[in-house]
């Protein structure tokens, strides 16, 4: 068997494991961005996560896993109308990697010309999306992604659904997903319709400490000489987690939110300057995320504090008398605003 890497065991990166972890708490926070060198774990952290989160709850044989309680395909949503109870399976969440050169019929599905062919029958072949459905789309160099495919993601990512009408072919399923991109910013901008859609932006960088290098490359050898005993001595820890991402998903609704978190974060938007309001919401709901998974039953300060510069740094408008970057400006912000 193929093993993971234990999410547990990543070390270091604080602030992209926790951007990850809040998108997996509640998917509305919107996707992560992850922009910095090379080599320092973006997509491993991915894969562990997606690895260690609960089964989930399908339609069994649903080339789109449709959740059984939730959003259904057409096939799966006649099924139910013609009164036939769905029979259903457990599934692992799933994780797809969308390739930069990807063509668009293999990125939103097609005609299945080897059915097409060979029996005459018009069938439509699931593309990525409809693989990613429930799960985390991955996307690397995510700067570096044509600008066609760009514009299809926008659209899907905005109605959490895919349709595709072509070569007589007319198939709409839900195609609901964490965006993660990854990539180095030196290689080129992201289009700003698609990097406000990411609810979260991460820096990475190489560790510079001594200790901290030894002990990821420690780690990361024990791993790959032995995977299974590398994982089952972080097999506790993983369950912990586990557990508490549960209660978190569970909790998270029923968060209170009170008018002074509210004001604080909307001062924040404003003294950053952040286009929009997606910010504020963006900024609450990772906050209440984050109460949810320390068992909170309040946002607070806090809260708002750690999450921010996560939500805020990718939406700041250009200010050409500052030439701090974006995390620096944040945090100058933070300490003016919500001293700790």
């Amino acid at each position: 068997m193929g093993w993971t890497f234990p999410f547990s065991a990543i070390v270091g990166q604080d602030e992209m494991k926790r951007a990850i972890l809040v998108a997996a708490i509640d998917a509305s926070v919107g996707g992560v961005l992850v922009f910095g060198d090379r080599g320092t774990g973006k997509s491993t952290a991915v894969r562990a996560l997606a690895a260690l989160l609960p089964k989930m709850n399908a339609v069994a044989g649903c080339p789109y896993h449709c959740d059984p309680l939730g959003s259904l395909c057409s096939e799966c949503a006649a099924r139910r109308g013609a009164g036939r109870a769905p029979k259903t399976e457990k599934v692992g969440v799933p994780v797809v990697d969308l390739p930069l050169g990807a063509t668009e019929d293999r990125v939103v599905g097609a005609l299945d010309l080897e059915r097409a062919l060979a029996h005459g029958v018009k069938a439509f072949e699931p593309g990525l999306l409809a693989r990613a459905n429930r799960g985390f789309l991955y996307i690397d160099e995510v700067n570096l992604l044509e600008d066609h495919l760009v514009d299809l993601l926008i659209d899907v990512a905005a109605s959490g659904e895919n349709v595709v009408e072509r070569e007589g072919l007319s198939v709409r399923h839900p195609a609901r997903f964490v965006l993660v991109g990854s990539g180095n910013p030196e290689e080129g901008e992201l289009r700003p319709q698609l990097l406000d859609r990411f609810g979260l932006s991460v820096e990475v960088r190489t560790p510079t400490d001594l200790p901290t290098r030894i002990e990821v490359v420690r780690r990361r050898d024990r791993f790959e000489r032995d995977p299974a005993g590398f994982v089952a001595q972080w097999q506790k820890e993983e369950d912990k987690l586990r557990r508490r991402i549960v209660k978190a998903r569970e909790r998270v609704g029923g968060i209170d939110t009170p008018d002074a978190v509210l004001e604080a974060a909307s001062r924040l938007c404003l003294a950053v300057g952040s286009d929009g309001l997606r910010g504020e919401l963006t900024l609450i709901r990772a906050a209440r995320a984050l109460a949810a998974f320390d068992g909170d039953a309040t946002v607070d300060a806090g809260h708002l504090r750690r999450i921010a510069a996560s939500a805020l740094r990718h939406r700041l408008r250009r200010d050409p008398l500052d030439e701090a970057g974006s995390s620096s400006r944040v945090e100058r912000v933070l300490a003016e605003q919500l001293p700790a």
